[in-house]
Formats: structure tokens, sequence, C-alpha cells
């Protein structure tokens, strides 16, 4: 009997032993995963070589090297930028893909743009500023203009100019969209399908000034096949100090036009997740050797909270919403 006894409470105790490993394993996916546990997809929504893609790798290879976890940048290129900006906003929210943001997928092209698929406001969580590039004001290297302020006289004199752009939206077109509006309304847009070919032909003259990203301008001014005249960010980009901005030298206070770049996650990306991400990507673009490289790269490096870099693109987005609007700018 006492065998029996012993028996029994030795099944009774393997059973609830058993029992409890049960729910123990059945509980155990309810407890969130360590992040990241595993690769994170890093979405550029242009090609390779422009600013986001190459402010975006040059993050990601120590991101990855931060979070202990491989980062994998894929350019999915198209629409302006809105084909990833779109299937980021339309992936999980865990953080295992995000997207290099910049300002026409972001601030631009949702606005005149016909079912881009998402609202950047509603459907994108703003997690860190990557860089931000001024545009350049460029002049070919025959023009009567040799400052900023004799450019401004002739805008205000209402001289029938034209200028270029590297296609219908992109800031440098809405940055003359903005002189038309309130300088000169008989300037006349002339939109390439890309950088190059508009800056090849402000080069040889057949039109009167654009507005390419800082750093395309650099070597064009170098070699005497254009004039840079001045900056359109509000402040003087650090890396060439001597070059007034279009505010101060054309008396145009709010004349701020630039090629930033961010990273943005799915809305609803938990909050601990976004904070992880930006403290690790602000001390990233903060580090003297990556900061340089930024820098060599045109791009102004500033640190911000999240709240910071969400409020900086709801500005954007606002300013360039209202420059479309007043502009009647639509798509082609």
């Amino acid at each position: 009997m006492k065998l029996f006894a012993e028996t029994r409470a030795g099944v009774a105790a393997a059973a609830i032993l058993g029992l409890v490993l049960g729910l123990g394993l059945f509980a155990l996916p309810a407890w969130p995963q360590t992040f990241p546990s595993r690769p994170i997809h890093l979405l550029v929504g242009f090609a390779p070589g422009g600013t986001g893609d190459i402010l975006g790798r040059i993050i990601a290879n120590q991101l990855g090297i931060e979070l202990g976890q491989s980062v994998v940048v894929e350019n999915r290129a198209g629409a302006g930028g809105t084909l990833a900006a779109h299937d980021v906003a339309l992936a999980v929210p865990d953080g295992s893909m995000l997207e290099v943001g910049q300002t026409p997928e972001i601030a631009v092209n949702p606005y005149f743009m016909k079912d881009v698929g998402y609202d950047p406001l509603h459907d994108l969580q703003p997690i860190a500023l990557a860089g931000v590039v001024p545009l350049a004001l460029v002049v070919p290297a025959n023009s009567p203009f040799s400052t900023v302020a004799q450019w401004a006289a002739a805008l205000r004199a209402g001289q029938p100019l034209t200028f270029a752009s590297a296609g219908v939206g992109t800031p440098g077109h809405i940055a003359g969209e903005l002189l038309k509006l309130t300088l000169d309304d008989k300037l006349i847009h002339v939109p390439y399908k890309g950088a190059g070919p508009a800056m090849n032909d402000v080069a040889g003259g057949q039109v009167d000034f654009y507005f390419p990203g800082f750093p395309a301008a650099v070597p064009l001014t170098q070699g005497g096949k254009v004039k840079l005249l001045a900056v359109t960010s509000a402040k003087r980009s650090p890396i060439a100090p001597d070059v007034p901005t279009v505010a101060e030298g054309a008396d145009l206070p709010n004349f701020d036009f630039t090629l930033w770049a961010g990273f943005f996650g799915p809305r609803g990306t938990p909050l601990d997740i976004a904070t992880r991400l930006n403290a690790a990507i602000n001390k990233i673009i903060l580090e003297p050797e990556i900061k340089s490289r930024l820098q060599d790269n045109g791009a102004q490096v500033q640190a911000m909270s999240i709240d910071q870099f969400a409020a900086f693109v709801r500005a954007e987005i606002e300013k360039y919403r209202g420059i479309i609007a007043k502009a009647d700018i639509r798509a082609e």
C-alpha cells in the first residue's frame, strides 16, 4: 500500500510538472522578443548614389554594429520615392522595416501626386534625422549675375528669366515657384528628367539658373562651368561658410529649401523600439569619423529627439503643401 501511494503521488507530481511546463511553453510567445531579433531592412526610395542612399548607407553600417544585427539597405526606386514609403507604411510595426525618407516622398509628392497610398503624417513614424543638404543657387559661367544680390534685383525688376529643375515637384522646382509667387511672375520653369540634364543645360547657358543639391554643384563650380551664388538653407553651410544664403543675400527671410533625409518606420512602431533606434542613430551621426563623412557628402548634421524630428517633418510638410496649393502645382 505504501508503494502504491508513493507511485500515485509520483504520477500526480509528474502530471503537475508536465502541466506547468506545458503552460510555460504556450506562454513564451506572449513575452516580447528582444529588439532586433532579425535583420532590419532599410528601404531607400531612389536609385543608388543619391543623397538619401549615401547618407543611409553610411549610417546603416554603423547601426548594424550598434544594434548587434545586420541592417540590409535596399533601393526600391520608383514614383518619386513613394513606392518605398508606401511599403514601409504598410509593414508590420516591429522595427524590422524602416525607410530613409527624404524631402520628396515625405513633404512634397503626397500633396500633388494622385493616390500615393499613404499619408506621411498618419502612416509613418518619424524616428531620427540623418542629415540636411542645402541646395545651391547656380548660374551659367557667362551669366551677368555674379552675386545673389544682383540676381535678386533682376527678379524684382520682373526680368523673364528661366529656371531649371530636376523634375516637377522637386524641392528646386518648388523653390522657383515661391520666387515666382513672391518676386517675379514672369519666371519660366524648365523641368528636366533628372539633375544631370538640368545641370548640363545650366552649364551650357540654356537656362538662367538652377537649384541643384550643393554637393553636385561644387565640381562644376571648381571647374569654372557654373557660378555658385548662394545656398538655399536658412543658415550658411558649415562646409562652405563663405557662401551666403539666398535668404540673407536676396532679403528673403523665409527662403529655406533643402534635401533632407531621416529614418522612418510604420505608424504604431512601439515607443521603446523607436527610442532605441533614435538613440543609436544620434550616437552614430555625432561620432567624429561618421560626422566627417556625412559632412564630406554635403550634409549638415544635427541630433534630434523623436518629438523634435516629428515637429521638423510637420513644418516641412506645411511649408511645401502651402506653396503647392498657392502655385497650383500638379503632377505631369
